[in-house]
């Protein structure tokens, strides 16, 4: 932890242990929830000056990179210079359904003044996303949800029909301009009401821009669904038999709070054996107990690329240890990236930074590289980002406890109190 920044070691401990303390998380997760949600100007961050005092030098400042192009590059050198390889970066508009909400998307009820929305809605989704790759630099990643590009997009995701024809030339160009800048895009899971759409839009991508040796496009696969291994094995054949690269972004999931308890594996055992089986298979690139070939008459394993996406450290820990196996054995390496959220897990990603500079000089071991996943945008854009990760942080308490006391050593090796 000591390649922290003294401001970001303070603000981190001091929210770590607001989430790691039941009584103090329950209201404050009312609080966001609350101002997430809220349509009165007084309540908004970007208008109301004490709101947005409170949550500038706070929450936003803990999980955010910035406003303005300028704070984004900061925040983006300030990481670099820390020893991150680069960064992912998105923008922070998201959409996250009620069931009232799937309910209205009724495309019969459209009208040309809707038509005229739609296209507003994908300009705005395109500009943002434009302007979020022109942002980052080569190496980096862009993270993308198609839910950003607004109503139109989300009948269709839920409908799981072809995109319209404005939505793929937005992301057309935004595949050409990402492949200008040598950047990578990372199409996000959601909602489990929309991911077959999701998963369909980014297979239609994938086949037309991973055809080199790299992947351009890589999907997101959520290892708490009990459906993830059998869509992974799918996506797999169709890349063997297609011939391009499978781009494959592994996380835990997200939308726990919002899709149905019986789509995902009953308990965080089933989830943790889920993840770390299959990022074993990916690195390996076989087929195991857990991730079985969708076609066994031609199970061969196609080229992938992989972003692990994780902060939980017996995972990582696993995974380094299966690379450094890998370098001693000489074995074939698959492309592989680590990633997790800024403002969180700093424990596992400054390990995964000290461990890429003892990779450099020692020849037994493997050069991890290490990503921070940041989001940029207005304040009241990343309302609903802030809540799930304040969310995100209440799931998963005893990992949050692990990351305080992480943090707490350290501060109290700077205060001259520990070694």
């Amino acid at each position: 932890m000591s390649c922290l920044p003294l401001s970001a070691l303070l603000r981190s401990y001091l929210i770590t242990s607001i989430s790691s303390v039941p009584f103090l998380l329950r209201p404050s997760l009312s609080i966001l929830s609350f101002l997430a949600h809220a349509k009165s100007p007084l309540l908004n961050p970007d208008t109301s000056p004490l709101l947005r005092l409170a949550l500038k030098t706070t929450f936003y400042a803990q999980f955010c990179a910035g406003e303005t192009p300028a704070e984004v590059r900061n925040t983006i050198a300030g990481l670099k210079h820390t020893g991150f390889k680069g960064v992912i970066l998105g923008h922070a508009r998201e959409v996250v359904l009620t069931k009232a909400d799937a309910e209205g998307l009724d495309a019969a009820k459209d009208c040309e003044e809707q038509e005229r929305c739609n296209a507003e809605e994908i300009g705005r989704w395109r500009e943002n996303t434009i302007a979020t790759i022109d942002l980052s630099q080569k190496g980096d990643f862009v993270a993308l949800k198609f839910t950003g590009a607004g109503r139109q997009a989300l009948q269709h995701l839920k409908a799981n029909v072809p995109c319209a024809p404005k939505f793929e030339e937005a992301v057309h160009e935004m595949c050409q301009r990402a492949q200008e800048r040598g950047v990578s895009l990372l199409f996000d899971a959601e909602q489990a009401a929309l991911q077959d759409g999701i998963d369909r839009w980014t297979m239609y991508f994938s086949k037309i821009y991973n055809k080199g040796n790299k992947a351009l496009v890589y999907g997101t696969y959520q290892a708490y669904a009990k459906r993830t291994p059998g869509v992974l094995a799918d996506h797999l054949e169709l890349a063997r038999s297609e011939g391009f690269v499978l781009g494959v972004k592994l996380v835990r999931g997200a939308y726990l709070g919002s899709d149905p308890r019986e789509l995902f594996w009953p308990t965080i055992e089933g989830t943790h054996k889920c993840y770390n089986d299959l990022a074993a298979s990916l690195l390996k690139r076989q087929y195991g107990e857990m991730l079985k070939p969708s076609n066994t008459n031609r199970p061969e394993f196609p080229k992938i690329d992989v972003v692990l996406a994780s902060h939980n450290s017996e995972s990582v820990r696993k995974v380094r240890e299966l690379r450094d196996e890998q370098v001693r054995n000489g074995s074939e390496k698959v492309r592989l990236a680590y990633g997790q959220l800024m403002g969180m897990a700093d424990n596992v990603s400054c390990e995964l930074v000290q461990a890429s500079k003892e990779g450099a000089v020692a020849a037994d071991k493997d050069t991890p590289r290490a990503y921070k996943y940041l989001v940029w945008g207005k304040m009241s854009e990343c309302m609903k980002y802030l809540l799930r990760r304040a969310q995100e942080n209440r799931d998963a308490v005893s990992r949050t406890v692990e990351a305080r006391q992480a943090l707490g050593k350290e501060l109290a090796r700077r205060m001259g109190l520990a070694k």
